[in-house]
């Protein structure tokens, strides 16, 4: 049988009882748990071929039981329940990987439809080994071109083409949201492993204990809860290509581990003696300042070094905005045709008013926001006020020029920043940038 196990998570009795019935009809198993943090708690030892939560719990929500599962258990069908004024949340958890919503109130013929279509998916993944793995070990993530109209992103492609030809890590700068992971993604597209698995692991979405697994895998009994064997990333990427990505929140006690295998490319399961050899090409991703991290000594320099091989710093939106409209109408046109939406288009004013906006949450929040207002305005031609941008946060405006000279602007902005530290040198010079024997200078030729 393709699904013996079901969870139940919900409190509402009525929709309950009614799932029930149609699991006993099919024969299948099931558990039932009523809030969110008991069924993270259960699922961190126990595993299900499908998982049905409702998404209004008592204490968290179903977003937050669907992105621990995803963690935990990235293969299990992972079906919502809710009501239609949840719709946005229906659609983020689409996005994070929920196999099916249905909607409340329920009916039988609605639930025996979706858990036939659970049963049609387990069956398609099951007669296709390679696709069970790419889909259960892979986070699913939504595809974004690479636009490459600024002069900034149209040099980050000719780098991506150089280096994609090495084998040479690739270490990527940039805030969040800017497209780390597209250009990992070309880069792996580009080189000559670009036939073999693209595989990303999120140091930052993986709790600390579980990394080492997912890392190098573990044999059958290795911890409490190890039911079988397991294949880490590192072996899964063989002759591919290994994402690893938000990599300065990796916990310092793994570190040293992950230096000898990217030193020596071979490991050992967690609870296995055998040494795996592996060829994998390293890209990493970090929106920190890393040198700050290895003087806050939570990164080692020799790990860092041994991924920063190749540089490649991507500038925020803000910073190329010949690339916000081609994106705003790629997603425009994307997800409208996702969301079954008839299509829309920018006037003059909502593209002035894109390109007016700071973006403090760069392509992420861009496709956000188009994504939003598609799903909450209803008129085919979208105008500057329709836009539904979280925060206001034009960008800020540049002064006039000052008159005074360099000199004196120089020595304006230290006195300010040495007032604003409470005359505290060693954090004004930090803030400035400037070593203390530098701002001791600066103040004596003030003749302060």
């Amino acid at each position: 049988m393709l699904i013996e196990n079901v969870l139940l998570v919900s409190e509402n009795e009525n929709s309950l009882q009614l799932i029930k019935t149609c699991l006993q009809a099919r024969g299948w198993g099931f558990y039932t748990i009523s809030c969110a943090l008991k069924a993270i708690e259960h699922l961190k030892t126990t595993s299900y071929d499908l998982i049905v939560c409702d998404m209004q719990l008592p204490d968290l929500s179903g977003l937050d039981v669907l992105q621990v599962t995803k963690q935990l258990h990235p293969s299990v069908l992972f079906i919502l329940l809710a009501e239609n004024h949840q719709m946005e949340k229906v659609l983020s958890a689409l996005r994070l990987g929920a196999f099916q919503y249905l909607l409340k109130p329920l009916y039988i013929a609605q639930v025996e439809a979706s858990l036939e279509k659970a049963l049609e998916h387990a069956s398609l993944l099951q007669e296709n080994d390679f696709l069970r793995k790419e889909i259960s070990l892979q986070t699913q993530v939504k595809k974004v071109p690479f636009i490459a109209n600024s002069p900034a992103m149209k040099q980050i492609l000719e780098q991506v083409e150089k280096v994609a030809k090495s084998n040479a890590s690739v270490f990527i700068n940039g805030e969040s949201g800017t497209g780390k992971e597209v250009v990992a993604s070309a880069i792996h597209s580009f080189s000559p492993r670009a036939k073999k698995t693209f595989v990303k692991v999120n140091c930052a979405a993986i709790p600390s204990t579980l990394l080492e697994s997912e890392f190098f895998g573990h044999e059958k009994g290795a911890f409490t809860g190890a039911l079988q064997k397991r294949l880490g990333r590192f072996e899964l990427a063989d002759k591919g290509t290994l994402l690893l990505d938000e990599i300065s929140e990796i916990p310092l006690e793994l570190q040293p581990k992950l230096l000898r295998v990217i030193q020596e490319q071979e490991f050992e399961r967690l609870g296995g003696d055998r040494s795996i050899q592996v060829d994998v090409r390293l890209i990493s991703t970090s929106n920190r300042n890393m040198k700050e991290a290895i003087e806050h000594k939570i990164f080692r320099e020799d790990l860092y070094f041994r991924l920063h091989v190749v540089p490649l710093s991507i500038p925020p939106l803000r910073e190329r905005k010949e690339d916000i409209i081609p994106l705003a109408e790629y997603f425009l046109h994307s997800l409208c045709k996702e969301n079954l939406i008839p299509p829309k288009e920018l006037s003059s004013p909502a593209k002035e008013r894109l390109l007016e906006y700071y973006w403090p949450g760069n392509v992420r929040e861009l496709s956000n926001v188009i994504e939003r207002t598609i799903v909450m305005q209803t008129e085919s031609l979208i105008e500057a006020d329709d836009l539904m941008l979280e925060v206001s946060c034009p960008v800020p405006p540049i002064s006039k020029p000052s008159l005074k000279t360099l000199a004196e602007l120089e020595k304006t902005h230290i006195l300010t920043t040495l007032n604003a530290y409470q005359h505290n040198k060693t954090k004004a010079a930090k803030s400035l940038g400037i070593s203390i024997r530098t701002l001791r200078n600066k103040l004596n030729s003030f003749k302060l």
